[in-house]
């Protein structure tokens, strides 16, 4: 949650209002309910994961079991109900159905692919995966499509402004996707263990641990390459800092995880793997403060 939160807040402060300019009242109260909207959406689809999740979290991970400790298994679906709801209720209020009809229905889409997640696609080859790296990514495309409506008039009138925009918003939504999936297969690497006592076909299962390892590291390798490339187009600029900070904080921590990767054998291993990611993931919004520093 607090991820999502500071992903919406960076975004929002450092990228669209160093592009646009400050909001107006009534946009700014719009980027607070698409906040609570996704902060809920991703609680209730937390909760339901718990729930289908607790025979295999109890051999996995026994000490960060959350449901009949923490809350009672039989509030578990009234609490996935009313998060739900209340994430709806704050997509509607936020973005009108007239205008923005169509990422009403992606949050309700959002909604429904959580709930098949945490009863279906998890246990599928890379679906699951696949589907938890764009719900990622959407965290911060619905910030864009809710300043970009789809009106003709609108779209026929593109400039620098909102080219720029769409940019900034392709490159994190890419790297939020990438990242997510990276660490999503080394999470099914460390929980090998109950996915495959409970029937799950997780990639590692399926194809084996070092074709998981093979598919990380390809992966890794796109990340790294990608970043660097980046790091000659924002030189030229004079953005030293910039290019400094994704160096130190980015880049050398995803060259470790590339070059632990294929030493890593047991849970302890991958889980710290999955920790270094996950700090990777902050890092990575962190750099979004960079954009309101230079022009």
């Amino acid at each position: 949650m607090v991820f999502i939160i500071l992903t919406q807040l960076l975004f929002e402060y450092c990228i669209y209002e160093r592009i646009y300019g400050p909001d107006e009242t009534a946009a700014r109260l719009q980027f607070w309910f698409i906040v609570l909207a996704s902060v809920f959406i991703a609680a209730a689809g937390n909760i339901i994961n718990d729930y289908f999740d607790l025979n295999i979290d109890q051999i996995n991970k026994p000490d960060k079991v959350v449901v009949n400790t923490v809350i009672n298994r039989r509030w578990v679906i009234f609490w996935h109900m009313l998060l739900s709801m209340l994430g709806l209720f704050f997509t509607v209020y936020a973005l009108p159905v007239s205008l923005y009809w169509h990422l009403v229905l992606a949050n309700m889409g959002s909604i429904l692919l959580l709930w098949f997640y945490s009863t279906n696609f998890k246990k599928q080859l890379l679906v699951g995966n696949v589907v938890i790296s764009l719900l990622t990514a959407w965290v911060i495309l619905i910030l864009f499509f809710s300043k970009q409506p789809l009106q003709i008039k609108h779209l026929l009138s593109v400039g620098h402004s909102e080219v720029r925009f769409f940019r900034l918003t392709i490159l994190y939504a890419s790297f939020a996707f990438v990242i997510s999936l990276i660490r999503e297969v080394v999470k099914d690497m460390e929980d090998m263990e109950g996915d495959r006592r409970y029937g799950c076909r997780t990639l590692p299962i399926v194809w084996g641990v070092n074709a998981a390892k093979l598919f990380v590291a390809v992966w890794l390798v796109v990340l790294i390459a990608a970043l660097v490339i980046l790091q000659f187009y924002v030189l030229p600029m004079g953005w030293w800092h910039s290019a400094l900070y994704c160096l130190i904080a980015i880049i050398a921590p995803l060259i470790w995880i590339l070059t632990k990767l294929f030493q890593s054998h047991t849970p302890t291993d991958f889980h710290r793997l999955s920790t270094v990611i996950k700090f990777v993931m902050l890092t990575g919004i962190l750099s979004m403060v960079f954009f309101r520093l230079y022009e």
